[in-house]
């Protein structure tokens, strides 16, 4: 019995010293534990796309509050929230509304694939060259959004990093 704790011991201790290899020391999410757990997956997207002009703090809380107005208007619910947050609203956060959504990693990808689409139709979006050609990260790097966060809003989280 004491040599399979001694194991499970080790294997907690390696498992923590490996998640901490994918987060730098000094990440501190303050709306981890809040909104949603802790991420288990962290991901750095990097596009070549500019920050617009006029993205600013407004702009970001416009496009979300768009997006919910988008939802209202449809007859069944989104299966999520999103929400903007950090000093400058620069945190996408989006938290699945019931269980069994968005609770494997490629779920969440395609929630952020079918999102590309409600981007698509910003007037912003759309002054973009090639939009066609563009994804949803794409479009929070635009915005101004710096980091976003999709959840299922019980014991997963992954973390986008856009850049």
């Amino acid at each position: 019995m004491k040599k399979l704790c001694k194991t499970a011991a080790q294997l907690a201790v390696t498992s923590l010293l490996l998640a901490g290899l994918h987060a730098p020391a000094n990440a501190f999410d303050a709306h981890a534990g809040y909104y949603y757990p802790e991420p288990q997956t962290r991901e750095t997207y990097i596009t070549e796309i500019t920050l617009a002009p006029d993205a600013n703090k407004r702009s970001r809380a416009a496009f979300v509050i768009g997006l919910a107005a988008q939802h209202s208007k449809q007859n069944h619910a989104a299966g999520y929230h999103l929400f903007a947050k950090g000093g400058e609203l620069e945190k996408l956060i989006i938290v699945a509304t019931g269980d069994g959504q968005y609770d494997t990693l490629y779920r969440m990808r395609a929630l952020l694939a079918s999102l590309t689409s409600m981007a698509r139709a910003t007037e912003l979006f759309a002054r973009t060259n090639n939009p066609q050609e563009l994804n949803f990260l794409d479009f929070c790097k635009l915005i101004g959004f710096k980091q976003v966060t999709v959840s299922n809003g019980k014991d997963i989280a992954h973390q986008i990093k856009v850049q």
